[in-house]
């Protein structure tokens, strides 16, 4: 009975092998399309679409007021504090003292400066070094920024010393 089935398998295999391909369905032909002319949409595309954000202006070219007495520290331990006194673009008072961890401390009094520049942003130059101060208004805030002022500084804090940012809202600074 074995020798009956082997020849029989191989002709099942044979067979299976030499199956045609089946054919595929025609397929029935779509209709022609004429193209509309074109017309303008009664509602916008996306109905509910965010508007775009405002893009800051220009900074206004105008006398600079600010009265701030504040301090500030981050999560690193970098701190500091500031007094900033400005009437109509001339500096009144300046005092900023900044901490930085592991690296040293940067020191500022407008007594070691004199005010070289009032429009359209403040500056302040050291009396014998090149250390510039400037303070500039950017909407509520205004930004402290220092140049060249190594020698305001211990350590290598200089190369870490960040410009201040003063809230004019609430006087906070950062």
């Amino acid at each position: 009975m074995r020798l009956h089935i082997a020849p029989l398998l191989s002709a099942l295999l044979i067979a299976a092998c030499a199956a045609p391909e089946p054919v595929p369905e025609p397929v029935a032909a779509l209709p022609e399309v004429k193209p509309q002319p074109a017309t303008k949409p009664s509602q916008p595309a996306v109905a509910h679409a965010a508007p775009k954000p405002k893009k800051p202006g220009p900074i206004p070219t105008r006398p600079l007021n600010v009265s701030t007495e504040c301090s500030f520290r981050d999560e690193t331990g970098y701190n500091g504090m500031m007094k900033l006194t400005v009437e109509q673009a001339r500096v009144q008072t300046f005092e900023a003292s900044v901490t930085i961890p592991r690296r040293g401390n940067c020191r500022f009094n407008l007594r070691n400066f004199r005010q070289t520049r009032d429009l359209p942003n403040v500056e302040l130059s050291h009396l014998r070094d090149r250390c510039i101060v400037r303070v500039w208004e950017q909407g509520e805030r205004v930004t402290i920024a220092f140049q060249q002022c190594q020698k305001m500084c211990s350590g290598n804090a200089w190369e870490h010393l960040w410009p201040i940012l003063a809230d004019r809202r609430d006087g906070s600074c950062a």
